[in-house]
C-alpha cells in the first residue's frame, strides 16, 4: 500500500559527519555531506545495493570506505595517471590517493521532492575553497536522485582561463552475495590493463568472474554493465553516460589484511565497478567547457 507519508527525509549526525537519510515508496538511501558521498542504497526488500562496510569510520577529514566516493581531480595514485594530470598539482611528492574532494564538505544546494522521488544536489567550488597543491578553479556538481533506481551526475565546469586536465571516478562499492559466484557482463571484448601484472594491456574474453584479487581498468566501455548475482536472483543494472573506462576491483583475502576499515572477509560480500573518466580517457576541460559523468543504478530480478 501506497504510504503518503513518503518520500520522507531526515538530516542526522553519524558519529562527525552530518548525513541524510531519505526514505522513499521504493527504497532508502543514506548520505554525507562530506565528500557528497553516497554511503548506502537499499530497495525495499532486497538485500542492499551499495556496499558500506562495517568497520567504516565516520570521521572529519577521513574519507569512508564504502559507498559512492568521488574521487577527484585525478583517481588512484596520482603517480600513475598521465603527465598533463600530474602537472596540474603543485604540492609536492606525497599526494592523497583518488584527489583531493572525498575529504571535504560539499555546499548542499538543495533537497526537492519530485513525487515520488528525492533529488540532493551539492557543490565545490575550487575558487572559494582551494584545495591543497592545486592551484585551478572549477565548478563541481553532484546530483542524486533517488527513484525506481539511483541516479548519480558528476558535472565539472572550468572556470579557470587555462585548460584543465582531471581524471575521475564514482568508486562505486556494490554488495554481492560471494564475489567467488558472481560474473559481471556488458565488458567482452573490452581492452584493459592489468595492474596486478605490470599494467599489461589485455582483452577480455565473456563475462568477468572472480577467483583471485582483481584491479583492471576497462577502456572503451559500453553505456551498460551488469552484475549477475545468482544466489540473490537479482541483476544490478549499471547505464553510464559521460564515461569510457571503468575499474573493476576486489581486494580478495591478502590484501583485505591490509586495508583499512575492512573486515578481513569482507572481500566476499562486495565488489566495485567504478565509472571512471582514467588513462587515456582523462579529460581536459577549456576554459569555460563543463562535463557531465552519470551512473544510472537499477536492481532487477533475474
Amino acid at each position: 500500500m501506497y504510504d503518503e507519508t513518503l518520500p520522507t527525509v531526515e538530516q542526522l549526525e553519524v558519529d562527525e559527519l552530518v548525513c541524510w537519510r531519505v526514505h522513499t515508496r521504493h527504497a532508502e538511501l543514506l548520505v554525507a555531506q562530506q565528500g557528497a558521498q553516497v554511503l548506502s542504497y537499499q530497495p525495499h526488500g532486497e538485500e542492499p545495493v551499495i556496499w558500506l562496510s562495517d568497520q567504516a569510520v565516520y570521521q572529519k577529514g577521513k574519507a569512508v570506505r564504502g559507498g559512492v566516493p568521488v574521487c577527484w581531480p585525478w583517481f588512484g595514485d596520482l603517480r600513475r595517471n598521465p603527465a598533463e594530470i600530474q602537472g596540474m598539482h603543485r604540492g609536492g611528492p606525497i599526494c592523497p590517493a583518488h584527489g583531493l574532494v572525498r575529504e571535504r564538505e560539499w555546499d548542499l544546494l538543495g533537497i526537492d521532492s519530485e513525487g515520488p522521488a528525492v533529488r540532493l544536489e551539492f557543490a565545490l567550488d575550487t575558487s572559494k575553497e582551494p584545495l591543497p597543491g592545486w592551484p585551478h578553479c572549477a565548478q563541481l556538481k553532484f546530483s542524486i536522485l533517488l527513484d525506481e533506481n539511483l541516479q548519480l551526475a558528476l558535472s565539472t565546469r572550468n572556470t579557470g582561463d587555462s585548460p584543465l586536465a582531471l581524471s575521475q571516478a564514482l568508486h562505486s562499492y556494490f554488495t554481492v552475495s560471494d564475489i567467488r559466484e558472481v560474473e559481471v557482463e556488458g565488458l567482452d571484448g573490452c581492452r584493459y590493463i592489468e595492474t596486478l601484472e605490470d599494467w599489461q594491456q589485455r582483452k577480455q574474453q565473456g563475462n568477468i568472474v572472480f577467483s583471485g584479487e582483481t584491479d583492471r581498468i576497462y577502456l572503451e566501455t559500453s553505456r551498460r554493465m551488469a552484475i549477475l548475482d545468482r544466489a540473490w536472483k537479482r541483476r544490478i543494472q549499471l547505464e553510464v553516460s559521460g564515461s569510457a573506462s571503468a575499474v573493476v576491483w576486489n581486494p580478495w583475502i591478502d590484501k583485505s589484511k591490509r586495508l583499512s576499515q575492512f573486515a578481513e572477509d569482507a572481500w566476499q560480500g562486495m565488489l566495485c565497478i567504478e565509472t571512471a573518466r582514467v588513462t587515456d580517457d582523462f579529460l581536459v576541460l577549456r576554459p569555460g567547457e563543463e562535463h557531465r559523468m552519470e551512473l544510472k543504478v537499477t536492481s532487477k530480478p533475474l
